[in-house]
């Protein structure tokens, strides 16, 4: 199903966050799918990393599909209320709804830290725009993905199961992949589907920041979790394949109400990284 054109043809998606990183290759393979793509994000001019969603937008054009710019911040429920309401003025529909809004720069001060070391300040951070931005978006968006049986697909991580980063952001991921379940819950009778996806170590353009060593490789350590090879990580665009394979399963309702990991949605659905293989560091 790699590089299938058009198989989203006459949808429409909201992905969140996607200036850069995960949201913006998501974004990039729903409008390569030919889907029609509202990109959020605060970024609406270039900082310390590449990419706003005037960009992101851009590059889905070029693809095939739509991409429509909506610059906010998460944390104004005001603004995103207008999103959704714009999405049904425009479109009429919404199909599928990708929350991946995260601040990832912020988060990487707290890497590996104990948890006395990471203030309350950080689980604020977390929360707002890692666990109530993605609430609030559902919420709204719910009415639209109802009339269309659609597609919530949660950006969460293995943080959930088992000890990443710091204990924030176990417990924020944690409580992402438990509104995945009572979303999932609440739309029994509705036909939308919400699942959890777990991507593994993603190139995104902050890690792209890490130079390489001696030997040419490009090599992260975190605290407590090992040594990684960046150069063996996923591309944002892998997640956004899962995203397409999902969007276009018409059984996909059996997996709502759980997490999935990406690689393991390659495997069943056939699809692969930009590269051809199927990454498996997490």
């Amino acid at each position: 199903m790699n590089g299938i054109p058009h198989l989203l043809g006459g949808h429409v998606a909201v992905v969140t966050g996607a200036s850069r990183g995960i949201g913006k290759g998501v974004a990039l393979e729903l409008g390569a799918a030919g889907a029609t793509v509202y990109v959020t994000g605060r970024s609406a001019a270039a900082g310390r990393l590449p990419g706003t969603v005037h960009e992101t937008a851009a590059e889905i054009d070029a693809l095939g599909g739509h991409g429509i710019p909506f610059v906010c911040d998460h944390r104004d429920d005001d603004a995103i209320q207008r999103l959704f309401t714009r999405v049904r003025d425009e479109r009429g529909r919404l199909d599928v709804l990708v929350n991946n809004v995260y601040n990832s720069p912020a988060a990487a001060r707290w890497l590996g830290k104990p948890f006395w070391e990471v203030p309350p300040a950080a689980w604020d951070e977390t929360f707002d725009v890692g666990v109530r931005s993605h609430y609030t978006a559902s919420a709204f968006a719910a009415p639209l993905l109802i009339e269309s049986a659609g597609l919530i697909a949660n950006i969460s991580s293995p943080g959930a199961q088992r000890y990443m980063h710091n204990a924030v952001y176990g417990v924020a991921k944690t409580a992402l992949d438990r509104l995945t379940a009572d979303m999932a819950h609440d739309l029994t009778d509705t036909g939308v589907t919400v699942v959890s996806l777990w991507p593994g170590i993603v190139n995104t353009e902050l890690l792209q920041l890490v130079p390489a060593n001696e030997q040419g490789r490009r090599l992260v350590t975190l605290p407590g979790e090992g040594t990684f090879d960046l150069d063996a990580a996923e591309s944002p665009r892998f997640p956004g394949r899962a995203v397409v394979a999902l969007a276009t399963d018409p059984d996909r309702r059996a997996r709502t109400g759980r997490a999935w990991r990406v690689a393991d949605l390659a495997e069943q659905y056939g699809f692969t990284d930009v590269d051809g293989r199927i990454p498996r560091a997490d």
